[in-house]
């Protein structure tokens, strides 16, 4: 029986060092995501793996804390923590201060926003987290970037590689704000928002201004704005697809 076919990682090798693992047999790991289950069991499968996790935290601030203090090789960041894009704005914080700390990003849904980090240089990877379940593919990966490669989602090269992507106003928003922006759409109020998403009402509101900042102009009234962002989200899908104009639940 032929074994099941793996999907290569995209790897672009920096023409300085290339790739090649490197002969330090311990790797330092700060790691971040806001769900717990995920974040010890990650910890876990590292630890295994010979690595030395030194810190783990479950938001943007204890990142940034753990990262400075313990200095590590890489960090593994969750791009959503709790919401919006806070842990990819702390890999960009990161990625400033100690460009040699290498930087491996992780989302359940594929965000645009992280493939300019990628791109800003090595060091630099991101995946879907479901690669992780793949357990070889995701510790090579982290060899790769801490190496000096650049890694990223397969799924997410092809698509760039083939010009396939179409810009639309939705892709400044995160996966988490295209979801409230879906209930939104929907008729929703942020309290009915938050009890379907099961977060904090405060959270939803969040996402809401976040959505508006981005989709709609600032001097017009908060109802109308509300309205022209689910305007732009229907509008976008109609241009998708001919289709699409019903939003799917």
């Amino acid at each position: 029986m032929n074994p099941k076919r793996r999907h290569p990682l995209a790897v672009e090798t920096d023409r300085r060092g290339g790739c090649e693992p490197s002969l330090v047999s311990v790797r330092r790991v700060v790691l971040a995501d806001d769900d717990l289950l995920l974040r010890e069991g990650l910890a876990s499968l590292l630890a295994r793996a010979g690595y030395e996790v030194v810190g783990l935290a479950g938001s943007a601030p204890e990142l940034l804390e753990l990262v400075r203090k313990h200095e590590p090789d890489i960090a593994i960041v969750d791009i959503q923590m709790p919401y919006a894009t806070e842990g990819l704005d702390a890999a960009r914080t990161i990625r400033t201060e100690r460009p040699q700390t290498a930087i491996l990003v992780l989302s359940a849904h594929a965000e645009a926003e992280a493939m300019d980090l990628v791109r800003s240089g090595s060091h630099n990877g991101y995946l879907l987290k479901h690669r992780v379940l793949d357990v070889h593919t995701f510790l090579e990966a982290l060899e790769q970037i801490v190496a000096g490669g650049r890694v990223i989602e397969p799924a997410l090269a092809r698509e760039s590689a083939a010009g396939r992507h179409v810009h639309s106003p939705l892709d400044a928003l995160s996966a988490r704000e295209r979801d409230v922006l879906v209930l939104m759409a929907e008729g929703r109020s942020n309290a009915g928002i938050a009890r379907q998403l099961g977060v904090a009402k405060a959270t939803v509101e969040r996402y809401v201004h976040s959505v508006l900042l981005k989709l709609t102009p600032t001097d017009a009234p908060h109802d109308h704005r509300r309205i022209r962002a689910v305007l732009t989200f229907l509008e976008a899908r109609r241009s998708r697809s001919p289709h699409a104009a019903v939003v799917r639940r």
